[in-house]
């Protein structure tokens, strides 16, 4: 399963409907906004009708100048631009204020159902395209809520009142400014699609340049190691040029809307300068009414070039949006039952396979007919040759990922209807390479049980025989691990991660081969932290060497997605026929290279 990309599928207005039920914070108070806006937006013609006023009936009255008129017109003006500011200042806050916290809801929501998500779908999912979801993409949503959302309604507004001023005024010179920019009007909806489709590539080739640029900052090792520089800056360029591309073409459609709207606008005041001294002569106007009429088409012009690039924001912002809303469509398949979930003992539990089969969507089965029952306190190894399916047990017992067929249960219980919480306190997978944030070995080691004291993290490391260790280290409990843990060894990380497991305190521990790819004095060391963590516990090891199953109460043998053997090390590897004896044959080989 891939993330849903919503596309065409929803329209704009639909898209911000959408949008905005997700982030209810963005309505709260629309009222008391909008209000604001109307009065900046009528405060704004004020100071036109006053200028006419004071031309026609304070200067050019006829005893005279008119000092006391002329005086009450001023006033009024200015105390018109004061309300004005106030208003324009405070709808600005506000809409400040509620955006940041609607998509601050939106990011948060994007981000915690990324995890809900199946592990298939964030694999198949580029990383930084992910990313560029619940970052860029709100980025552009909250730079059009800020910036042009209720602008683009106040600008609407403004729009009309200038034209009932307008028509007041003249009725001709009014439909000349109309007619003026009806082409820009009449050919918007032609834009908005245009705009829509190119801003919508522009999104996606944004994911790809992200992706393109951090995987090798991580894989930079591998990079020069391979000496493949060239190529990878090759793919880097790729990708910065189709953004380019992608973003020069969708500018193109906005520099032409927003000449057009030029163009219209000095039309439009030749034609009202033109036609307003015509009608001058004619006395059918008044020099005072003329030169407001300029004011108010000056009011007119900029809200309509505002709106049109408020409209590309708006096509870049709905781009974005739909993007999010995909994750958030994208159904999650690990399904946390919540307050009705079951809660699981804290003892050692049994394990039970039940008729499990497992197939990736749309893909051969990997597990079939699995059925598996582990004691209460066993210890218990997987093995089987690479793609066998051992490693699908592993995450279906941990519910990284669900049955297609079948059940798995823990004392009984299925883990589907098991309470989020309470399963991953009482199961721990224990990965092949523990992964380690850029912190402190204790904050790390905190990932086990949030609120451990530094004191109980050496205690955890003393029961593990890891102290000598943790004291060796420069700072102890304070080193820095740094980026993935690049600071430790490939063995140490391990000992990070089997700290954190203790910490937990789990009841089933689930280990994939967690003594793999270590030096071998660290391999002794991991090895007796291992028998120390598993005492009293249910285990499940996925085995890649079979001195593990060597050491278990139990082998399971997995040969392509069936369990075809199972017992104990000794008894399994004395029919020389099986596959179990195959393998281990194989391994010895290896061992004596």
């Amino acid at each position: 399963m891939t993330i849903l990309d919503t596309g065409e599928s929803i329209g704009g207005w639909e898209t911000i409907r959408r949008g905005i039920s997700h982030s209810p914070e963005l309505t709260e108070g629309i009222g008391r906004t909008l209000l604001l806006a109307v009065l900046a937006s009528t405060g704004q013609v004020v100071v036109p009708i006053t200028v006419q006023q004071t031309i026609d009936h304070g200067l050019r009255d006829a005893g005279g100048p008119d000092v006391g008129f002329t005086t009450a017109m001023a006033l009024v003006a200015a105390a018109a631009i004061v309300v004005t500011s106030w208003a324009s200042y405070a709808m600005t806050a506000r809409l400040f204020s509620t955006s940041e916290r609607g998509l601050a809801t939106l990011r948060v929501k994007a981000f915690r159902h990324v995890h809900d998500l199946p592990l298939l779908t964030q694999n198949t999912e580029r990383r930084g395209a992910l990313v560029s979801r619940v970052t860029s993409d709100v980025d552009q949503v909250s730079q059009f809520l800020v910036f042009g959302g209720l602008l683009f309604v106040v600008s609407i507004g403004q729009v009309l009142v200038a034209t009932v001023v307008m028509l007041f005024y003249s009725w001709q010179l009014a439909l000349v400014v109309w007619v003026c920019f009806a082409p820009l009007f009449l050919s918007m909806r032609w834009f908005q699609r245009k705009l829509s489709e190119a801003y919508g590539v522009v999104r996606r080739q944004v994911g790809v340049l992200l992706s393109a640029i951090s995987e090798p900052v991580v894989g930079a090792a591998v990079v020069r190691s391979y000496a493949v520089e060239a190529r990878t800056q090759e793919r880097i360029d790729a990708a910065v040029d189709a953004h380019k591309a992608a973003s020069t073409r969708a500018q193109g459609f906005t520099v032409f809307s927003f000449s057009l709207g030029g163009i219209s606008a000095g039309l439009a005041n030749a034609g009202v300068l033109i036609i307003g001294i015509w009608l001058g002569f004619a006395d059918d106007i008044t020099a005072g009414e003329v030169l407001a009429f300029a004011f108010i088409v000056t009011l007119f012009v900029g809200p309509v070039q505002m709106g049109t690039q408020i409209l590309t924001d708006a096509q870049n912002a709905i781009a974005g949006w739909r993007r999010v809303i995909g994750i958030l469509d994208t159904p999650a398949d690990l399904v946390d039952p919540g307050p009705d979930g079951r809660v699981l003992p804290h003892h050692a539990v049994d394990v039970r396979f039940e008729d499990v089969g497992f197939a990736y969507p749309g893909g051969p089965p990997v597990l079939t007919d699995i059925d598996l029952e582990i004691p209460a306190g066993r210890r218990v190894a997987v093995v089987g040759e690479t793609g066998s399916g051992k490693s699908t047990i592993a995450k279906l017992l941990t519910r990284l990922m669900d049955p297609t067929t079948g059940r798995v249960l823990i004392d009984g219980i299925d883990l589907r209807d098991v309470a989020e919480a309470s399963l991953r306190s009482s199961v721990v997978l224990v990965p092949q390479e523990g992964f380690l944030f850029d912190d402190s070995l204790a904050a790390n080691a905190r990932y086990g049980r949030l609120d451990a004291t530094d004191a109980e993290i050496a205690a955890a490391a003393e029961e593990l025989g890891l102290g000598d260790w943790l004291a060796g280290l420069p700072d102890g409990l304070a080193t820095m691990v740094g980026q993935r843990g690049e600071s430790l060894s490939a063995g140490e990380r391990q000992l990070v991660a089997l700290l954190r497991a203790q910490l937990a305190d789990p009841d089933l521990l689930v280990l994939d081969e967690a003594t793999s790819a270590v030096d071998p004095e660290l391999e002794m060391r991991i090895g007796r932290a291992l028998e120390r963590l598993m005492s009293g516990r249910t285990s499940v090891t996925i085995a890649h060497r079979l001195s593990t199953a060597e050491a278990a109460d139990e082998v399971v043998v997995v040969d392509k997605g069936r369990i075809v053997q199972r017992g104990p090390h000794a008894e399994l590897v004395r029919d020389e026929d099986s596959v179990y004896a195959a393998l281990h044959r194989s391994w010895v080989a290896q061992q004596a290279r």
